[in-house]
């Protein structure tokens, strides 16, 4: 049987770091471990100087391989989805990218709120069997 904490890490841009945040406590409160992006966490912590191009260009930090690790390491997924770009409930690339990384190591996946309407993607999110739980984080399942 396992021991601690169900593990969650979350997915979403980092134009929504205040609103991970928020969710981020909610979900400590609701006795989780988060597993936060490190832009998100840079911002937390307030460390300045976060940029992850040059962050990558200078000592080989690799934030996609970083995050994919932090998923492996999750017992299940949250998609952060807000409205970005006049596209509500938004998922970018990096965000979809690792959806379907979850997904291929079977882990849950949860978006926050429904999916996006985005032509780009719509058919392959819908194959992801993500499961919206419209903004009630109550709704993961522990492990």
């Amino acid at each position: 049987m396992k021991s601690g904490k169900t593990k969650i890490c979350i997915c979403g841009s980092l134009a929504f770091t205040d609103e991970i945040k928020a969710i981020d406590q909610e979900l400590r409160n609701l006795g989780f471990e988060v597993l936060l992006p490190n832009g998100v966490i840079k911002e937390i912590t307030k460390k300045p100087g976060y940029d992850p191009v040059a962050a990558k260009r200078n000592s080989g930090y690799d934030a996609i391989r970083d995050h994919f690790k932090k998923i492996e390491q999750a017992d299940a997924v949250l998609i952060c989805n807000f409205t970005k770009r006049g596209i509500e409930n938004y998922i970018g690339a990096n965000t979809f990218l690792e959806a379907g990384f979850a997904y291929y190591l079977g882990r849950p996946t949860y978006a926050l709120n429904p999916l996006p309407d985005q032509a780009y993607i719509h058919d392959e999110i819908m194959s992801l069997d993500i499961v919206v739980i419209d903004g009630d984080l109550s709704k993961i399942k522990h492990s």
